[in-house]
C-alpha cells in the first residue's frame, strides 16, 4: 500500500458540469480565480472579457446582490461594501480631495457626523452641517470649494424629513454632487435617482437584508466617472464584503417587500398606541399629523411612511432603564431593519460620541428612543410597550 497521498487532494477539482442549474444562488467563497493564461487575464483587467480575479476586486455573490439592488433603485453598476459606513467612506474618499468641502445634514447617523466633523478634516476635507428640512440653510452653507451634499431622506434617529426637492434643485444649480442615504426610506418608499440624486447609499445590513445576520453596504453613482472613482477606493482600501454576507443578504432581499409592507403597517398602529400611553412626552412618526414634517413626508413619500418610530418618554436615564428592563422579550439593541422589532437608545449608542449639548441640539435626550418596528403581531407589540410604560410610571 502506497504512503503517498493521491495528487487530486491538493489539486483543484473542476466544478461538475450539469444540464440543470441550481435554483439557489451558489455560495462562492473563493478568494482567487485562475485564468488560462496571461493574455486572458489582461482581457479581464482591461475590460475585453468578463470574469473575476481576486475577491477584493469583486466576486460573484457581490455582483448578484448588487444587480438586484440596482434593479430596485433604478441604478446600474452598483457596488457592495463591507458595511454601510464603508459605502459612505468609499464615496467620500473616492469623490473628494484635500481642500474640498461638504455640506451635510445636521441629523445624519452618528458615525457619519463623526466622519464629517473629525475624520475627514484630518485629510484636509472640511464640512458644514445644516438643517436638511430647511433648504435655505443648506444653500447658505455652500462655499466656493463645496463639492458635495450628503443627506438622509429621513434622519436617523429623529425622523425629520429632508426637503429633497429643493435640495436637489440647489445641488443642480451649484453643480454639486448630491449623495443620498436611502437606508431608512428604501426604494420601496423613495427612489433618489428619480429625484435628482447623483449617488445612492444603503446600509444593506438593515431593511434590505432584514435579519441582523449580514453586515453590508451598497453604493451606486449615476455617473460612470464617479462610479469608477468609488470602485477604485473600495478595491484599494479593502472595503469589499464577504461572499457569505452577500449570499445571506440576497436571501433576505427576496422577502424585502413583504417585510417592509407589514412592518410599515405595524409602525403606523404602534405610533398611535404609543401616543396614548401615560408617561409619553412625544411620538415621532412621519405618518402622524402631529409630525413636524408630515405634509412634506406625504408629498415626498406618498403613503410610504416607513417602519421607524421614535419617541421621548418623560424622565431621564432611570426611566429609560426601567422601560427596557420591563420589556425583556424585545431586543434592546443598536440596530434597525430586523424582521423583529428592536428598540435603541441614541444617547447610549448611535449618538454617544456627541456631547450632551450636541445631542440636545438635535432633540436627543436620555428619554429619546427609536423603534425599528418588525413584523410581529401588532397586539403583541402594543402589550410590550404598555407593560414598559407601566413600569416607568410605577
Amino acid at each position: 500500500m502506497s504512503d503517498k497521498p493521491p495528487v487530486n487532494l491538493v489539486r483543484r477539482t473542476a466544478w461538475p458540469e450539469s444540464v440543470s442549474r441550481a435554483v439557489v444562488t451558489p455560495l462562492q467563497p473563493s478568494v482567487v480565480y485562475s485564468s488560462p493564461d496571461p493574455d486572458r487575464l489582461d482581457d479581464q483587467y482591461e475590460g475585453r472579457a468578463d470574469g473575476f480575479t481576486y475577491s477584493r476586486e469583486g466576486h460573484p455573490n457581490a455582483s448578484v446582490l448588487a444587480s438586484k439592488i440596482d434593479a430596485l433603485e433604478g441604478g446600474q453598476g452598483g457596488m457592495m461594501t463591507a458595511s454601510g459606513m464603508a459605502a459612505v467612506t468609499a464615496t467620500m474618499l473616492g469623490l473628494l480631495s484635500a481642500g474640498d468641502h461638504i455640506v451635510g445634514g445636521d441629523q445624519l447617523y452618528g458615525r457619519c457626523l463623526r466622519m464629517l466633523n473629525q475624520d475627514l478634516p484630518r485629510l484636509g476635507i472640511t464640512a458644514t452641517l445644516a438643517d436638511p428640512t430647511d433648504a435655505t440653510a443648506i444653500e447658505a452653507a455652500i462655499r466656493p470649494e463645496t463639492k458635495l451634499i450628503l443627506v438622509e431622506v429621513v434622519s436617523n434617529p429623529t425622523l425629520r424629513v429632508a426637503d429633497m426637492t429643493a435640495i436637489a434643485e440647489i445641488a443642480q444649480r451649484h453643480n454639486l454632487i448630491l449623495v443620498v442615504d436611502n437606508t431608512f426610506t428604501t426604494p420601496r418608499a423613495y427612489l433618489p435617482f428619480e429625484h435628482g440624486a447623483d449617488v445612492v447609499i444603503h446600509s444593506v445590513t438593515k431593511l434590505l437584508s432584514g435579519h441582523s445576520d449580514a453586515m453590508l453596504g451598497y453604493v451606486c453613482a449615476k455617473s460612470a466617472e464617479h462610479q469608477q472613482a468609488i470602485e477604485n477606493t473600495i478595491v484599494t482600501m479593502g472595503l469589499t464584503p464577504s461572499p457569505y454576507d452577500c449570499w445571506m443578504a440576497e436571501r433576505g432581499l427576496m422577502s424585502f417587500h413583504l417585510r417592509y409592507d407589514r412592518a410599515e403597517e405595524n409602525a403606523a398602529k404602534l405610533a398611535d398606541h404609543l401616543a396614548g400611553l401615560t408617561g409619553m412626552a412625544q411620538v415621532l412618526y412621519p405618518g402622524r399629523s402631529d409630525h413636524p414634517d408630515h405634509n412634506r413626508a406625504g408629498a415626498l413619500l406618498g403613503p410610504r411612511f416607513g417602519n421607524m418610530v421614535s419617541f421621548v418618554l418623560m424622565g431621564g436615564r432611570a426611566e429609560a432603564n426601567a422601560l427596557t428592563r420591563a420589556m425583556p422579550n424585545m431586543a434592546f439593541a443598536p440596530t434597525l431593519g430586523d424582521i423583529g422589532t428592536t428598540l435603541s437608545h441614541a444617547a447610549s449608542s448611535s449618538h454617544r460620541g456627541l456631547t450632551p449639548e450636541g445631542r440636545a441640539a438635535l432633540g436627543i435626550t436620555e428619554g429619546f428612543f427609536r423603534v425599528s418596528v418588525g413584523v410581529e403581531d401588532i397586539e403583541l407589540l402594543k402589550s410590550d410597550f404598555t407593560k414598559g410604560f407601566a413600569a416607568v410610571s410605577g
